[in-house]
């Protein structure tokens, strides 16, 4: 177990120690229920109060906090706590990682596979021939490595990860549990019979650096060509993203979005839970999509912000709820309007 003293953790995130450096931590705790050896944090204004309650032995705080009473707790002062305790979180995580080396048996590595230093092969995984795995990689148990399979530096591939042969990864990438990448795309051509003949899937998958792949998603190889996951792209747990895809820089996209066939996304793009996108579309850069939108065309000015199904204007979409909500009293005026046209039609 690594533990830290204030000061220690205090230089990593760049802060000023208010009260005894010297203590120490080993585990991270809420500030509403940390102990004594814990460290917590205090962004949310809402949590206050359990500044002067908590047992935690250190604190990192904003700059700008008043103290309204004494406090037990040793503090870190930042600029932006939550930033700051997000960066410590980092830095632990790859510290302990750090920690894994060496490869667990039984493993099964091809002879052919290259692989680079401070490695770490967890029991039961494979590594196919002519796979590249640089530097840091830490590949745990029941992962499978496909044939040609290349990947970089400081990548993380947890329980479960499968890559299908010819995929590419780059530097610094979490792929979690059950993620798939690399699968056959959806290709199927209709046959004269009535039935569909399937289209080989010969492209392959290429993430570029700093890229996340949640729990169970999957990432289809390309018809011909590369679906591509572009530099610092995250992608949340259960969402499908089909073959020839183009996702751009920094986009992120949440749970149980599908992505469908050639649709290119730009970069910056954010991207919320339940969004189906169709197939051969475009969405430019900065675009934010509310979650339960249907994509059904390309949108080429960027910055938009787009909700419903058929997705359109964010505000005109507001609207027409509201005037869908008031369309009974609507129907009922209308008909109350026909009904005295025609008394006034009666009597001239």
């Amino acid at each position: 177990m690594l533990q830290f003293s204030a000061q220690q953790v205090a230089m990593m995130i760049q802060g000023k120690v208010e009260g005894d450096a010297t203590v120490t931590v080993s585990q991270f705790g809420k500030i509403e229920e940390a102990i004594s050896g814990q460290i917590s944090f205090l962004a949310n204004p809402k949590y206050e109060e359990f500044l002067y309650t908590t047992q935690a032995s250190i604190l990192i705080v904003n700059e700008s906090l008043v103290l309204k009473s004494p406090i037990a707790a040793t503090l870190i002062r930042v600029p932006d706590a939550y930033a700051a305790f997000a960066t410590l979180l980092t830095k632990y995580q790859a510290l302990k990682s750090q920690q894994l080396t060496g490869i667990q048996t039984p493993s099964h590595i091809s002879k052919t596979a290259t692989l680079g230093e401070g490695h770490y092969i967890a029991a039961f995984a494979h590594i196919g021939d002519h796979v590249t795995i640089g530097t840091n990689v830490k590949i745990f148990a029941n992962v499978v490595i496909g044939d040609n399979v290349t990947i970089g530096n400081d990548v993380i591939l947890h329980p479960g990860v499968v890559i299908y042969a010819d995929c590419i990864l780059g530097n610094h990438i979490t792929i979690h549990s059950g993620a798939i990448i690399g699968s056959d795309g959806f290709g199927f051509a209709p046959t004269a019979d009535g039935g569909f003949q399937k289209v080989p899937q010969l492209g392959n998958v290429i993430i570029e650096d700093h890229v996340e792949v949640g729990a169970n998603t999957t990432i289809d190889r390309a018809t011909i060509g590369s679906t591509i996951i572009k530099k610092g792209v995250k992608l949340d747990n259960l969402i499908q993203i089909a073959h020839n895809v183009e996702v751009g820089e920094n986009t992120v996209i949440a749970a149980q979005t599908g992505v469908s066939g050639s649709t290119k996304i730009g970069k910056n793009v954010m991207i919320g839970g339940q969004v189906g996108i169709a197939g051969h579309l475009s969405v430019a850069d900065g675009i934010k999509i509310a979650a339960k939108s249907g994509i059904t065309k390309s949108f080429k000015e960027p910055n938009l912000t787009l909700t419903g199904n058929p997705a359109g204007d964010h505000n005109a979409s507001l609207r027409a709820q509201v005037h869908m909500k008031n369309l009974p009293n609507l129907e009922k005026r209308v008909k109350e309007l026909e009904i005295l046209l025609a008394q006034g039609s009666q009597k001239g």
